[in-house]
Protein backbone atom coordinates (compact mmCIF):
# COMPACT_ATOMS: atom_id res chain seq x y z
CA UNK A 1 0.00 0.00 0.00
CA UNK A 2 1.64 3.37 -1.18
CA UNK A 3 -0.22 6.36 0.06
CA UNK A 4 1.28 8.56 -2.86
CA UNK A 5 -0.87 6.13 -5.16
CA UNK A 6 -3.71 5.84 -3.00
CA UNK A 7 -3.65 10.24 -2.83
CA UNK A 8 -3.49 10.21 -6.46
CA UNK A 9 -6.61 7.50 -7.01
CA UNK A 10 -8.83 9.28 -4.56
CA UNK A 11 -8.48 12.97 -6.61
CA UNK A 12 -8.54 10.93 -9.96
CA UNK A 13 -11.65 9.35 -8.46
CA UNK A 14 -13.05 12.70 -7.56
CA UNK A 15 -12.39 14.49 -10.76
CA UNK A 16 -13.69 11.58 -13.20
CA UNK A 17 -17.04 11.96 -11.11
CA UNK A 18 -16.84 15.46 -11.69
CA UNK A 19 -17.11 16.85 -8.45
CA UNK A 20 -15.53 19.47 -6.35
CA UNK A 21 -13.71 18.54 -3.07
CA UNK A 22 -16.21 20.76 -1.51
CA UNK A 23 -19.26 18.61 -3.18
CA UNK A 24 -17.35 15.38 -2.28
CA UNK A 25 -16.64 17.06 1.08
CA UNK A 26 -20.83 17.36 1.03
CA UNK A 27 -21.50 13.97 0.06
CA UNK A 28 -19.39 12.21 2.85
CA UNK A 29 -20.72 14.73 5.35
CA UNK A 30 -16.80 15.95 6.17
CA UNK A 31 -14.65 19.45 5.70
CA UNK A 32 -12.92 19.93 2.79
CA UNK A 33 -10.33 20.40 4.48
CA UNK A 34 -10.35 16.18 5.04
CA UNK A 35 -10.70 15.70 1.11
CA UNK A 36 -7.41 18.09 0.71
CA UNK A 37 -5.34 15.91 2.87
CA UNK A 38 -6.32 12.39 1.59
CA UNK A 39 -5.47 14.50 -1.70
CA UNK A 40 -2.49 15.63 -0.48
CA UNK A 41 -1.09 12.25 0.87
CA UNK A 42 -1.26 13.54 4.11
CA UNK A 43 -3.97 11.22 6.06
CA UNK A 44 -5.59 8.26 4.48
CA UNK A 45 -9.43 8.11 4.99
CA UNK A 46 -10.68 5.99 8.02
CA UNK A 47 -12.07 2.70 6.88
CA UNK A 48 -16.12 4.05 7.42
CA UNK A 49 -15.65 6.92 5.11
CA UNK A 50 -13.64 3.92 2.95
CA UNK A 51 -16.80 2.42 2.75
CA UNK A 52 -19.03 5.68 1.98
CA UNK A 53 -16.11 6.53 -0.90
CA UNK A 54 -16.65 3.26 -2.33
CA UNK A 55 -20.56 3.12 -2.40
CA UNK A 56 -20.54 6.60 -4.18
CA UNK A 57 -17.94 5.32 -6.57
CA UNK A 58 -19.08 1.76 -7.06
CA UNK A 59 -15.64 0.48 -6.24
CA UNK A 60 -14.36 -1.64 -3.57
CA UNK A 61 -12.48 -1.01 -0.70
CA UNK A 62 -9.59 -2.78 -1.81
CA UNK A 63 -9.66 -0.84 -5.49
CA UNK A 64 -9.06 1.93 -3.49
CA UNK A 65 -6.18 0.93 -1.61
CA UNK A 66 -4.30 -1.26 -4.57
CA UNK A 67 -5.81 -0.01 -7.73
CA UNK A 68 -5.72 -1.37 -10.82
CA UNK A 69 -5.89 1.65 -13.25
CA UNK A 70 -7.37 1.14 -16.81
CA UNK A 71 -5.85 2.16 -19.62
CA UNK A 72 -2.36 0.83 -19.01
CA UNK A 73 0.15 3.48 -20.07
CA UNK A 74 2.60 -0.05 -19.14
CA UNK A 75 2.47 -3.61 -18.18
CA UNK A 76 5.94 -4.45 -17.32
CA UNK A 77 8.44 -2.09 -15.48
CA UNK A 78 11.09 -2.57 -18.28
CA UNK A 79 8.81 -0.20 -20.39
CA UNK A 80 9.46 2.43 -18.06
CA UNK A 81 12.57 3.62 -20.70
CA UNK A 82 9.65 4.50 -23.18
CA UNK A 83 8.16 7.46 -20.95
CA UNK A 84 10.14 10.78 -21.59
CA UNK A 85 12.82 11.24 -19.45
CA UNK A 86 11.44 14.45 -17.87
CA UNK A 87 8.28 12.79 -17.11
CA UNK A 88 9.62 9.82 -15.86
CA UNK A 89 11.78 11.80 -13.55
CA UNK A 90 8.93 13.68 -12.35
CA UNK A 91 7.16 10.29 -11.61
CA UNK A 92 10.08 8.76 -10.08
CA UNK A 93 10.25 11.53 -7.53
CA UNK A 94 7.38 10.22 -5.57
CA UNK A 95 8.86 7.88 -4.54
CA UNK A 96 11.39 7.12 -1.78
CA UNK A 97 15.09 6.49 -3.27
CA UNK A 98 14.70 3.28 -1.36
CA UNK A 99 11.95 2.20 -3.05
CA UNK A 100 13.45 3.02 -6.35
CA UNK A 101 16.29 0.89 -5.42
CA UNK A 102 14.72 -2.21 -4.94
CA UNK A 103 12.52 -1.64 -7.63
CA UNK A 104 16.00 -1.34 -10.15
CA UNK A 105 17.59 -4.36 -8.17
CA UNK A 106 15.35 -6.90 -10.54
CA UNK A 107 15.82 -4.28 -13.53
CA UNK A 108 17.71 -4.53 -16.82
CA UNK A 109 21.40 -2.74 -16.69
CA UNK A 110 19.79 -0.49 -19.16
CA UNK A 111 16.67 0.70 -17.05
CA UNK A 112 19.39 0.97 -14.06
CA UNK A 113 21.60 3.27 -16.27
CA UNK A 114 18.82 5.21 -17.44
CA UNK A 115 17.39 5.89 -13.76
CA UNK A 116 21.14 6.81 -12.15
CA UNK A 117 21.22 9.48 -15.49
CA UNK A 118 18.03 10.83 -14.34
CA UNK A 119 19.37 11.26 -10.60
CA UNK A 120 23.13 11.72 -10.70
CA UNK A 121 22.66 12.98 -7.35
CA UNK A 122 21.81 9.53 -5.98
CA UNK A 123 24.29 6.96 -5.04
CA UNK A 124 22.45 4.35 -6.15
CA UNK A 125 25.32 1.14 -5.27
CA UNK A 126 25.52 2.79 -1.93
CA UNK A 127 22.12 2.98 -1.53
CA UNK A 128 22.10 -0.86 -3.10
CA UNK A 129 24.59 -1.83 -0.32
CA UNK A 130 22.81 -0.55 2.31
CA UNK A 131 19.17 -1.99 1.36
CA UNK A 132 21.21 -5.20 1.31
CA UNK A 133 19.34 -8.61 -0.05
CA UNK A 134 15.72 -8.47 -0.55
CA UNK A 135 13.00 -11.58 -1.63
CA UNK A 136 12.17 -11.03 -5.28
CA UNK A 137 8.36 -10.55 -3.82
CA UNK A 138 9.98 -6.98 -2.82
CA UNK A 139 11.11 -6.37 -5.90
CA UNK A 140 8.06 -7.22 -8.31
CA UNK A 141 6.02 -5.00 -5.23
CA UNK A 142 8.22 -1.71 -5.74
CA UNK A 143 8.08 -2.44 -9.65
CA UNK A 144 4.56 -2.69 -9.60
CA UNK A 145 3.94 0.04 -7.30
CA UNK A 146 5.78 2.04 -9.72
CA UNK A 147 3.83 0.39 -12.32
CA UNK A 148 0.51 2.00 -11.14
CA UNK A 149 1.57 5.47 -10.83
CA UNK A 150 2.67 5.71 -14.14
CA UNK A 151 -0.75 4.05 -15.58
CA UNK A 152 -2.62 5.88 -13.03
CA UNK A 153 -1.11 9.79 -14.10
CA UNK A 154 -1.98 8.30 -17.52
CA UNK A 155 -5.68 7.81 -16.25
CA UNK A 156 -5.63 11.62 -14.97
CA UNK A 157 -4.94 13.25 -18.41
CA UNK A 158 -7.62 11.26 -19.86
CA UNK A 159 -10.47 13.19 -17.71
Amino acid sequence: MNINIISRYLQFLRKSHNYTQEELAEKLGISRQAVSKWEAGTTIPGLEILLEISKLYNVTINDILEPDIQPKRITDFEQISAIPEKELREMLKLFDIDILVTALMGASPGINSLCEKLFPDVDFEMTRNNIGRVRIETVEEMQNQIITMVNLQQAERKI
